[in-house]
């Protein structure tokens, strides 16, 4: 009886105190270079997966095609990119200085084409805690994150009026016209 008294202190008592102890003393890692909590990306990533799963739509409102891709790609520039980039460019100032770093979506290794245009539009829609990925749902009308969605989703094969509206200003204004 005795040990399972000492137990339940230590399990109620001096674990959450030296928690507390921890977070306050300045030695958790709390800048963007710092290294992750411990089983940090595993909670965060288990309960976003887990929400998203319950939460995002399941049917697309609007067709996939080269209009609604070119509609993205207006949304995405002005309110994606300087965090997720454009295509063949380096990534942002930005996006240098985040943790975790924000994935450039239209880099072939980091594109979400294999994502349900339902779980980007939730990502957009709501934000993702922890990340410094906003919520555009107030700011955005759901047609616009539809539309970025659509195009991140199919970011592999857009057609080349959607890749040009992409481009920087300084490759757009190389290409021929």
């Amino acid at each position: 009886m005795k040990r399972f008294f000492l137990g339940m202190v230590v399990g109620i008592i001096l674990v959450p105190a030296a928690l507390i102890l921890y977070l306050t003393s300045g030695h958790a890692p709390a800048a963007t270079a710092d290294a992750p909590l411990p089983f940090e990306r595993l909670i965060a990533k288990t309960a976003l997966h887990a929400k998203i799963r319950k939460e995002m739509p399941t049917s697309v409102p609007m067709e996939a095609n080269e209009a609604a891709y070119l509609a993205g790609a207006r949304v995405y520039r002005e309110n994606c990119s300087m965090c997720h980039g454009l295509p063949g460019q380096a990534a942002p100032a930005a996006a240098k200085g985040m943790f975790p770093p924000p994935p450039q979506l239209l880099q072939k290794d980091e594109m979400v084409t294999d994502d349900p245009p339902g779980e980007t539009f939730w990502k957009a829609k709501n934000g993702i805690r922890l990340t410094g990925m906003p919520g555009f749902g107030s700011s955005l009308s759901t047609q616009q994150i539809w539309q970025v969605s659509l195009l991140l989703a199919n970011a592999d094969k857009l057609p080349p009026s959607v890749q040009q509206a992409l481009a920087s200003p300084s490759t757009a204004a190389q290409a021929p016209k």
